[in-house]
């Protein structure tokens, strides 16, 4: 490139940042300066945010203007996630890259590299306790390796997403092992306390996570005899973002995976980065002024890429993680209460409390955007509406039992097979870990060789997954569903896996399994077929685009599901039977015939007979 020409594309692109830089910067300054009133620290992050644009890739800046001029580009009808952990699924991050095909098979156009950094074997939640923000885990790879991966999966329009862990540090973390040694500096980029009398302050208003498997918010250091916050876990150390220097240096790591080309940034555990003595710790303001800031930085430095929250609460709390339209936060955040909700109502047969939260997802502005998923990495937690389960005579302790029970394959006529996680004998509460065909019944069914209950298992899946499809926002697969892969038992084997029963649900990707799915009337084909069929008819029907208009109709049976989603003139039916028996969904459309997409049938949208774990996507014609 000549010097003239290289002359001109500096010219340009320091235009181009400087268009960014002024149309956000009186906000992000007065943000900022409010926080923390630290105008030297300020102009530092604004140097470095400058030096992260000039290193960012050319093929990135171009990705960037592209995504400008369609800020929108990732809620069309064909966006489709998965989530997966690199070594489950392929050993490393060259075995991802080269498994790509088969995610572009799967129809899949936005993967989800589950939690990759470094991190100490056995003290690191499933990867969530990070020593080292530049670093990937050796056996997984390197940092180049995972920029290989983003540029190949960018190259076969695949956005990449990633885990960025705001709250926290490993305790191995540089940081971490410097506080530890007593030196100032680094003690105040987390809560230490020379004596218990301030964390008892805070221990009488800040609930604890994990109460049976990790007591209490604080972990006494009897080296240096402080006591040192931690919210999550005894090896996890709770950020200070009350020194700038710590949201600095946070913010530097966000952008430096921007530039190794991830799109996504999931941002974990949002709600609980900013703490205050005598609050609950959660949902604070200032976690807001935060996560406005970020993004601010990122319509900066990287306007290509998203920002994902993970906000594990009810829609009416989750929602204002989205901002406003006029100060954006998040992009997209996780749908987590409408997934406990909807294997509430595979155990019940009951859509009343799922259509009560949908009505509320419904309700929101279009230009939220939910992901939605039947099952995650995680355990699931029975964060139910219980008030109005209670006016509906179901008290919380005996339905969370039953639910456990049912899911567990302790109820009489239960298909599921699973494990309890975090189950407390004192309050009775826990959580439950299962994959999504094992809570179907393809686990059981097969291990009792019973064709008729695999028959009813897969049509349960596929009904489920129909229904995750027709949600209001993005559908995500979890590794391993699209072949129904059922529960592994084996972690049970290995001493650091044993005691934690999310693993059940963590096992390795079989693909002697996935080599079955052009194997006609194998599971795996069936479902991973029709699985193809739905998504491949949700990529080109308009109606399936995240911000069409959604809401539901009342069907007069607790078992049958109805959502609607219109958009520009096109209008489909979605009917989801969550019972094994045959059922009539009262609805009563009379505005033309519908056909069901799925079979070509030509059906008269009222009064539908639907079979036992049944489901139609009706488009009006």
């Amino acid at each position: 490139m000549s010097e003239t020409k290289i002359t001109k594309k500096r010219q340009f692109e320091d235009e181009e940042y400087y268009f960014r830089f002024q149309k956000h910067l009186d906000e992000l300054k007065w943000l900022y300066i409010e926080l923390y009133g630290n105008y030297e620290m300020f102009d530092e992050l604004c140097s470095q945010m400058y030096l992260f644009y000039t290193e960012r890739k050319e093929e990135l800046k171009a990705l960037d203007r592209i995504r400008e001029q369609d800020p929108e580009w990732f809620k069309r009808n064909d966006m489709l996630g998965m989530m997966l952990y690199v070594d489950n699924f392929a050993d490393n991050l060259q075995g991802v890259k080269a498994k790509l095909d088969y995610i572009k098979e799967a129809n899949v156009n936005y993967v989800h590299l589950m939690p990759l950094l470094e991190s100490p074997k056995g003290r690191s939640d499933g990867g969530y306790a990070v020593a080292n923000f530049r670093k990937v885990q050796p056996e997984l790879g390197t940092i180049e390796d995972l920029e290989e991966v983003a540029k190949e999966c960018h190259d076969r329009n695949i956005s990449v997403c990633m885990d960025f862990v705001m709250n926290h540090t490993s305790e191995d973390h540089e940081w971490a092992v410097r506080a530890r040694r007593g030196e100032g500096e680094y003690m105040s980029r987390y809560f230490f306390y020379d004596n218990y009398y301030i964390p008892s302050l805070y221990e009488q208003t800040v609930p604890q996570v994990f109460p049976t498997t990790a007591p209490g918010n604080f972990t006494y250091l009897p080296e240096i005899n402080h006591y040192v916050l931690t919210t999550f876990y005894p090896y996890q150390w709770d950020l200070n973002y009350k020194n700038p220097r710590v949201f600095n240096e946070m913010m530097y790591n966000f952008l430096f995976f921007a530039n190794a080309g991830i799109d996504v940034i999931r941002i974990d555990a949002v709600p609980y980065i900013w703490k205050e003595l005598g609050t609950d710790c959660r949902n604070l303001p200032k976690v807001h002024t935060i996560v406005r800031m970020m993004r601010m930085i990122g319509e900066i430095v990287c306007p290509g890429i998203v920002l994902l929250g993970e906000v594990v609460m009810e829609p009416s709390k989750v929602a204002p993680y989205f901002g406003t339209v006029e100060k954006p936060e998040c992009h997209m955040l996780y749908n987590v209460t409408t997934m406990a909700t909807t294997w509430n109502s595979v155990a019940t047969r009951d859509v009343r409390l799922l259509k009560k939260q949908m009505d509320i997802v419904n309700s929101l502005p279009k230009e939220y955007t939910f992901l939605n998923y039947l099952r995650c990495h995680d355990d699931i937690g029975w964060g139910l509406d219980y008030d109005t389960l209670r006016w509906w005579g179901m008290e919380e302790r005996p339905h969370k039992q039953y639910i456990n029970d049912f899911f567990t394959g302790q109820v009489e006529g239960s298909f599921s097979r699973g494990e309890l996680y975090n189950a407390d004998p004192v309050t009775g509460d826990a959580r439950f870990c299962g994959t999504t065909a094992s809570m179907c019944g393809i686990e059981k069914a097969g291990f009792e060789q019973d064709e008729e209950q695999m028959e009813a298992a897969i049509q349960r899946d596929l009904m489920l997954h129909a229904y995750m499809f027709m949600q209001s926002g993005i559908p995500v697969l979890y590794s391993g569903d699209e072949i129904a892969q059922v529960n592994d038992y084996t972690y049970k084997e290995i001493p650091e896996k044993a005691p934690d029963s999310r693993y059940i649900h963590r096992g390795k990707f079989l693909w002697e399994n996935a080599q079955k799915i052009h194997e006609k009337g194998t599971v795996q084909q069936r479902i991973f077929g029709g699985l193809d069929k739905m998504e491949k008819i949700r990529a080109k029907e308009k109606a399936f685009m995240s911000n069409a208009n959604c809401y539901t109709i009342e069907t007069y049976d607790n078992s049958v599901l109805c959502l609607v989603r219109e958009y520009k003139g096109d209008k489909i039916i979605g009917l989801f039977n969550f019972s094994e028996f045959d059922k009539t969904a009262w609805i009563d459309e009379h505005d033309g015939e519908y056909e069901d997409l799925l079979t070509g049938r030509m059906l008269k949208a009222s009064g539908v007979d639907i079979p036992g774990n049944g489901y139609y996507w009706m488009k009006r014609r």
